[in-house]
């Protein structure tokens, strides 16, 4: 197990004893598009890397987690959290609601605990990486301890 950077997904991985490796690498604050800039710097397939999103399910925030390769398919979201539609939450909310900036935020360690869905792609990798909470800080963990840590589920979500 290795702490990083001290983060709010850091100490709520330690304190649940979840294993986890930090990764860090340097963030490049001209890059947008942050999940992909984690792939490349960390050498991994890009697939194996995921963003974590906020969107209104029908007026509650949800988060879903999806490969950075692809996109969040909000209708599948809204379905698998039994709501009737689901749209992108503006990112001052995101921010406001996790505690954790855009591009730095993680599925971990959330000021609210919110209803979470991961990408059933996940569950392809022995470990995938989510930001650890900081943009040029990933954290890399089994998709079941993600699940087990976030009380999330696993639903097709991506596309």
């Amino acid at each position: 197990m290795a702490s990083g950077p001290g983060t709010p997904a850091t100490v709520a991985l330690v304190a649940a004893g979840i294993p986890f490796t930090a990764h860090t690498y340097a963030h490049d604050p001209a890059t947008t598009n942050y999940g992909l800039e984690a792939a490349t710097a960390l050498g991994l397939d890009p697939d194996r890397v995921f963003k974590t999103l906020l969107a209104e399910a029908d007026g509650r925030l949800v988060v879903g987690i999806v490969p950075v390769t692809g996109m969040l398919d909000l209708k599948s979201l809204a379905a698998a959290v039994g709501a009737k539609r689901a749209q992108m939450a503006e990112p001052a909310v995101a921010e406001r609601k996790t505690g954790y900036v855009v591009g730095g935020i993680s599925p971990l360690g959330q000021k609210v605990a919110l209803p979470t869905v991961l990408d059933e792609t996940a569950s392809l990798w022995d470990t995938i990486f989510v930001s650890g909470g900081r943009r040029g800080f990933d954290i890399e963990l089994a998709p079941a301890d993600l699940l087990r840590l976030t009380g999330g589920q696993l639903a097709d979500i991506a596309r």
